[in-house]
């Protein structure tokens, strides 16, 4: 019984690190949209399947991301968005995103846990506690 309480503890840890870090990338692509185009309003702007890829494709930029929730880098203003949410998505409160937004949270979370393992580790144990 003691293993099945911890594991589950776990899960529920590693659940609430694949919300940081998913919706802070969604941020992070949010904010790249929004720099292709020009924002004349307050409204949230939608990312693009193919914004996405884009900003996925962007290892340079994602590994500045990485490095600033992980407090190894100066933080960008996108960066300090980034940790600002993310008690937030610790929390698993995710009120104002769309099905479309959590396919793209997924698909964000698969894309760090398979080609930047170490970064991810780490903020696994960053923010796990």
């Amino acid at each position: 019984m003691q293993k099945v309480s911890s594991r589950s503890s776990s899960s529920s840890s590693s659940s609430s690190i694949c919300w940081l870090v998913g919706f802070s990338l969604l941020v992070v692509m949010v904010q790249l949209t929004s720099y292709a185009h020009a924002e004349s309003t307050t409204a949230r702007t939608q990312v693009s399947d193919e914004a996405l890829e884009k900003a996925l494709g962007d290892k340079r930029y994602l590994m500045r991301q990485l490095k600033c929730a992980l407090g190894e880098v100066p933080c960008d203003p996108v960066g300090k968005r980034l940790k600002s949410l993310a008690p937030f998505v610790l929390r698993g409160a995710c009120p104002h995103c769309t099905l479309e937004e959590m396919t793209q949270i997924k698909k964000t979370l698969a894309h760090l846990q398979r080609n930047f393992p170490s970064e991810w580790n780490k903020l696994v144990q960053t923010y796990s506690g």
